[in-house]
């Protein structure tokens, strides 16, 4: 089979969880799958692709990432990616995002994958003019098939943009997270207990909600710092937020970095504290159960499809409940000890291979 992945989600991010997929999916499928790959990025600033083993086709070459330079780039790769699909006569093409028009050349089948229905859930978080809502109804009614990442996303799916559910399949991401050993030289040992929260911060994510909740509890403001990984620097409404609920400004602290220094701080919290209102999926929890960091979590959307009975879940719209949450798995050498063994069984059901196994038998079922 020859499968193609356009250019778009590597036109656009040098890092981050949609071409982390799209990249292990693609290595996956040319590496273990033993198919015929290429992604066709004429210009890209992804930092994954100048990783690809020889496999995996890479056609297109690496351009600096420039202030405001996207959309230039992805208007200059829709123009060239069209004839290079053209002449290579793909089967199936990947679209790795949503994209208005159609690229791929008319003899293929186009799948496209659907990550979550967050901007539909939580208009109120984007601007009036982002047009990610548009782009994708658009691209999901041109796709012939759609890959989703959870039952939680197919559902919601089907439900917001009436889509036929025999349209669809589920197929869970993997993830990866190297060995924290040779990252534990870049970072100190806490001088206090952490607790950690991981990604971006606004809105849906809720981590106001996580700081109502740590100012809440006593035991966890005299005894743990909150240590942000990712997701910038802490905002001014994050500090006045925090002012208003007397949390000293010593105890939140943000922490940027690769993979290892996201791992070392998995070995060193105790625990990862995952409070969104909603996700398609959620890959720290999975980072946290693989390097033997308890996890406390929200109830709802495709979380607890992830964690399974491998994490201490709360309400997230209710902070004393999350704080007593956090609380018990502190406070509960056994509840620990279980939950960490749990995690290392759960994610035993999640990887790269076997994403990229359960997708090819998507484009199997496509091709007919």
């Amino acid at each position: 089979m020859r499968i193609a992945f356009d250019h778009q989600i590597f036109g656009w991010q040098a890092y981050g969880g949609i071409s982390r997929y799209f990249y292990e999916l693609a290595r996956e499928l040319a590496s273990a799958c033993g198919q015929e790959v290429a992604v066709f990025a004429p210009g890209y600033v992804n930092r994954y692709l100048a990783e690809a083993p020889p496999q995996l086709e890479v056609v297109g070459i690496p351009v600096p990432r420039l202030p405001k330079s996207g959309r230039l780039y992805r208007f200059a790769n829709s123009l060239l990616v069209s004839p290079l699909l053209a002449r290579y006569r793909p089967d199936v093409v990947h679209e790795t995002y949503y994209a208005a028009t159609r690229l791929a050349p008319k003899s293929a089948k186009v799948i496209l994958t659907v990550f979550d229905m967050i901007h539909e859930r939580f208009k109120a978080d984007f601007a009036a003019i982002d047009p990610n809502s548009s782009e994708k109804a658009r691209a999901v009614r041109r796709a012939d098939h759609l890959i989703c990442i959870s039952e939680q996303t197919r559902s919601d799916l089907v439900e917001l943009l009436d889509v036929d559910p025999a349209r669809t399949s589920v197929v869970h991401l993997g993830f990866s997270l190297p060995s924290p050993e040779a990252g534990m030289q870049a970072l100190a040992p806490p001088r206090r207990p952490i607790l950690l929260f991981v990604g971006n911060r606004g809105g849906y994510k809720n981590f106001e909600g996580l700081l109502r909740a740590y100012a809440a509890a006593p035991r966890l403001r005299s005894a743990f710092d909150l240590v942000c990984f990712g997701g910038g620097g802490l905002t001014a409404r994050e500090r006045a937020a925090m002012r208003q609920l007397n949390i000293p400004g010593t105890r939140v602290r943000q922490v940027s970095g690769g993979d290892l220094v996201l791992a070392t701080l998995y070995r060193q919290a105790q625990a990862l504290v995952f409070p969104s209102l909603y996700e398609g999926f959620g890959i720290p929890p999975l980072e946290a159960m693989s390097c033997g960091c308890p996890v406390v979590c929200s109830n709802v959307s495709a979380i607890p499809e992830v964690v399974g009975d491998a994490a201490e879940m709360f309400d997230p719209r209710d902070p004393e409940a999350m704080g007593h949450a956090i609380e018990r798995v502190i406070d509960d050498g056994s509840l620990r000890a279980s939950l960490v063994t749990r995690g290392k069984q759960r994610i035993a059901a999640f990887s790269w291979r076997r994403c990229a196994e359960e997708s090819l038998e998507v484009y199997r079922k496509v091709l007919g």
